[in-house]
């Protein structure tokens, strides 16, 4: 574990004293520091998060704690988490502006990164428990996850550039350790850490059975270990996404990696389809069935702007290595094949990745609220069989899928099924 010698771990009582003599701080919320308002907020799994409150403003502060804060300090964590934090906000900002919070200090050996405080956004994942709609929110996210992919890859960096960023991240080793064990591991035998609503026992027994499943989920994570297509966010969910009722923010990328471009919006649309699942539990009939309409909506739509914002960079910013134009439109041939045909790997890697994390959010060690928060078991149950049974199609027979309408089509029929 990395624990710098000087690291101290802040609280309530300690954060005026220790961050009120830094300029970029006081500048932004007030220097009358005996003042300050200070709350921790911290719902995650790994972070202390403070929203500190001055007579000038508001920022959030962010320090990586030495452990898994959801585990305890048996489960040790390097504080170098933050540092890849902070270099992905930065490259996210500059390949899909004003997708992430504003950076406004950083300190390597705290393991610290105090940014905008993004109000009145709220997390994501409550507005869907809550059947709030987000106006934008399917563009927001379309385009936020074309711009990262073409722009963090070799079809705009030069190829000198893309190497060395991915030598930057190639030190991140420890967490996406975890997404390795945790999403494309456990899931499929009884791993220490796992946890599931016993109900589930007898149809996660026949899942774990399935040979020819985990054969393709190793496969999938033999291209996530081995594949550095582009930049990651490495955990976009509906928990990573802070909304207001028409703008949107992407937090949270401290598991940045370079890997397969259908990752991310593989992994944002498996959260979408578990909140799509989990209405029952949360909606009464007279406006679950239009809810649930809107969830689909918003996966339809944020594929449809996510094609239409990677073809137009692919005309306007294709400078990489790949597929360059000396091939194709410099001899007076079109490249939208060859686009089409990059759309289509996207597509099959993206519900792969999809259906892996509808697994692993009910199986493994870090739950939805999504599903957890309904306290009838049985009814929770039968929703994330559906979730889970689903998921075994996609992963499966992912090559039949060949656009967002067969996913949404599937989505549907699944959540008419009764699994166990």
């Amino acid at each position: 574990m990395d624990m710098a010698k000087n690291y101290e771990e802040l609280s309530v009582d300690t954060i005026p004293s220790r961050l009120g003599v830094l300029e970029e701080i006081v500048t932004r919320i007030g220097a009358d520091v005996e003042n300050w308002h200070v709350k921790e907020v911290g719902d995650g799994n790994l972070n202390l998060v403070f929203i500190v409150e001055g007579s000038g403003g508001t920022v959030i502060v962010k320090q990586a704690l030495p452990y898994v804060r959801l585990v305890g300090d048996s489960w040790p964590l390097p504080l170098y988490r933050a540092y890849y934090e902070h270099e992905a906000l930065l490259r996210q900002e500059e390949r899909a502006p004003g997708s992430v919070p504003e950076i406004f200090y950083f300190n390597r050996e705290q393991a610290l990164i105090v940014m905008e405080f993004l109000q009145p956004h709220i997390i994501l994942r409550g507005k869907l428990i809550a059947g709030q709609r987000v106006a934008n929110l399917s563009e927001t996210m379309g385009r936020f996850c074309a711009q990262t992919a073409f722009r963090g890859s070799e079809l705009s960096m030069k190829s000198i550039d893309k190497k060395a960023d991915v030598g930057v991240f190639a030190g991140n080793v420890k967490i996406p350790a975890i997404t390795e064990a945790l999403v494309f591991t456990d899931p499929y035998f009884d791993a220490e850490m796992n946890q599931n609503t016993p109900e589930l026992d007898g149809f996660i027994k026949k899942l774990r059975d399935n040979i020819a499943l985990k054969s393709r989920v190793q496969a999938m994570l033999m291209k996530f270990a081995s594949n550095t297509e582009t930049m990651l966010h490495g955990d976009l969910h509906s928990g990573s996404i802070m909304s207001t009722d028409d703008d949107s923010r992407v937090i949270d990328p401290e598991f940045v990696q370079y890997g397969p471009m259908g990752f991310d919006i593989g992994m944002l649309t498996a959260n979408f389809l578990m909140a799509y699942f989990s209405q029952p539990g949360h909606r009464d009939e007279a406006d679950l069935a239009e809810y649930q309409t809107w969830i689909l909506t918003t996966i339809t739509e944020i594929f449809e702007h996510f094609n239409a914002e990677f073809k137009h960079l692919w005309k306007t910013e294709r400078t990489g290595m790949l597929y360059p134009k000396s091939l194709f439109e410099d001899q007076g041939h079109s490249s939208e094949a060859a686009c089409n045909d990059v759309l289509d790997h996207i597509m099959r890697d993206a519900v792969s990745f999809c259906g892996i994390e509808m697994h692993r959010r009910v199986l493994s060690l870090a739950h939805n609220a999504d599903f957890e928060m309904i306290e009838d078991t049985s009814l929770r149950a039968s929703l994330e069989a559906r979730n889970i049974a689903m998921g075994v199609e996609l992963i499966l027979n992912f090559e039949t899928i060949k656009d967002v309408a067969s996913l949404t089509s599937m989505a549907k029929r699944f959540n008419e099924g009764d699994y166990i």
